[in-house]
């Protein structure tokens, strides 16, 4: 299981960029990234290598940051590898809230970072399966 954490900021020109900075000053290696708005604010979701850090800089710097579980997945970059898994997940009555990815890590497989409503589920049925699902120190770029 890895940590990642959501912070919900102004939908503005460079709002992103003052969570980078912050990130870049403090030497904390962003590892995934991924953005969804809404219509008056964004929620940013980043895996990094010290979450517990990111965390507290962000809050210190007016930022509402909350740190939440989440599974990386390693999948083969094939085509249909991403449908199988999936059925997997659905096939086991497991409701997926978000997904999002790492599709480049020093040569190594794609990753796809994922939440459902079981983590613990998740992770045995994806292993009995056959999936190898990542800690936090093997989520790098």
């Amino acid at each position: 299981m890895i940590q990642q954490l959501s912070i919900f900021i102004q939908d503005e020109i460079g709002s992103i960029a003052g969570v980078t900075a912050i990130l870049k000053q403090s030497n904390i290696n962003l590892r995934a990234i991924s953005s969804f708005d809404t219509p008056n604010f964004s929620i940013l979701r980043i895996v990094v290598d010290q979450p517990e850090k990111a965390k507290e800089l962000l809050i210190a710097n007016g930022f509402a940051v909350t740190m939440s579980e989440a599974i990386a997945v390693e999948l083969d970059d094939e085509p249909g590898v991403l449908h199988d898994m999936l059925e997997i997940i659905a096939n086991a009555g497991l409701g997926l809230n978000y997904i999002y990815s790492i599709v480049y890590r020093n040569g190594k497989v794609p990753l796809l970072i994922l939440n459902t409503d079981n983590l613990q589920l998740t992770i045995k049925v994806l292993k009995e399966k056959g999936y190898l699902v990542a800690d936090q120190e093997d989520v790098v770029l």
